[in-house]
């Protein structure tokens, strides 16, 4: 009963920010910058119910799990139909012959560059064409979270409970960590901390900071699964697109992934093992794993998400039952 007046509760929370007192009318970007804040909220209170979910016997865990999820498909659906009413009134449509005309329109107001027709004789600056092709990233990007968003919660269901047989008879679960760009290094500082005893810490910026130093010193090793991974710009070096690629990676929030793991199992000289609901598990550093399984030097455990939060791959950190 406490967890149903949670999650009620959770519900009406999301209703009155969604009623917010009438303002002076908003621009596309502050709407499209509201819309992004509300999803992450939405994210945010997903996790905080999922956690209040994982209380209670087996049967208990099974309906408030079910309950929550059925509440957060809920809460999305109306979201994104707000969502979709509001960037409506701008003249933008997510489907339609229109499409493109209108996903342009919106690109282009959200990167400051004027959409009149006096200004389509002028070309913009390098600057402008920068924010423009930012801008049209950030919205394809949005736009493919709301088209996933239907599907997203029998997906995401259906991956939780292969990863949770998987990880139960090993006395294993999982730790939640922030879908914001450094999940994966996130996951790793948290893993390193649960050792930290004779372990030398890094935080996430760090740890992006070694990746991309080691993927630059071994190029010759990563360059051939940079490219078999289709992250090559188009051009005749791939060097140098292999080079904008360690840049990105070690100064922006862009999502890591196996080369980065690989790169960094060598520069933390540690095994690791990698879960998935989704795909076969991943074991990466072998050379190490000697000593991880005498004890002295404990294993890296991370679990993939391809359903997690409909943004792209996620990563958690697996830790022991009884630490969660």
């Amino acid at each position: 009963m406490e967890e149903t007046l949670a999650v009620e509760a959770a519900a009406t929370a999301v209703g009155q920010e969604e009623a917010a007192p009438e303002r002076e009318p908003e621009t596309l970007e502050e709407v499209i910058s509201r819309h992004r804040k509300e999803k992450s909220k939405l994210q945010d209170k997903e996790t905080s119910l999922k956690k209040a979910a994982a209380k209670g016997s087996k049967a208990e865990q099974k309906a408030k799990k079910k309950q929550v999820e059925e509440e957060i498909s809920r809460l999305s659906a109306e979201l994104e139909a707000k969502h979709a009413a509001e960037l409506a009134s701008f003249g933008y449509k997510p489907t339609g012959t229109s499409e493109k005309g209108n996903l342009d329109t919106l690109v282009k107001a959200i990167a400051g560059v004027s959409v009149s027709s006096n200004a389509e004789s002028m070309k913009p600056g390098k600057a402008a064409r920068r924010r423009e092709k930012k801008a049209k990233e950030e919205a394809a990007r949005d736009q493919r979270i709301e088209e996933e968003q239907a599907n997203l919660v029998t997906d995401r269901m259906l991956e939780d409970e292969k990863l949770e047989k998987k990880l139960k008879p090993l006395g294993l679960t999982i730790r939640e960590i922030k879908p914001d760009g450094h999940c994966l290094y996130r996951a790793i500082e948290n893993q390193l901390s649960l050792h930290s005893k004779g372990t030398t810490q890094y935080n996430h910026q760090e740890l992006r900071q070694m990746a991309a130093k080691y993927m630059r010193d071994h190029a010759a090793d990563f360059l051939p699964f940079f490219l078999s991974e289709g992250k090559a710009e188009s051009g005749p070096d791939p060097s140098e697109s292999f080079e904008k690629y360690c840049e990105e990676m070690e100064s922006t929030a862009a999502w890591g992934g196996q080369l980065e793991l690989g790169a960094l199992t060598h520069c933390l000289k540690k095994h690791i093992m990698v879960y998935s609901g989704s795909f076969p598990d991943v074991e990466m550093g072998k050379e190490y794993s000697k000593k991880s399984e005498s004890g002295s030097d404990p294993s890296i455990r991370l679990s993939y998400h391809r359903h997690a939060y409909g943004l792209g791959e996620h990563y958690n950190s697996v830790i022991p039952t009884e630490l969660s």
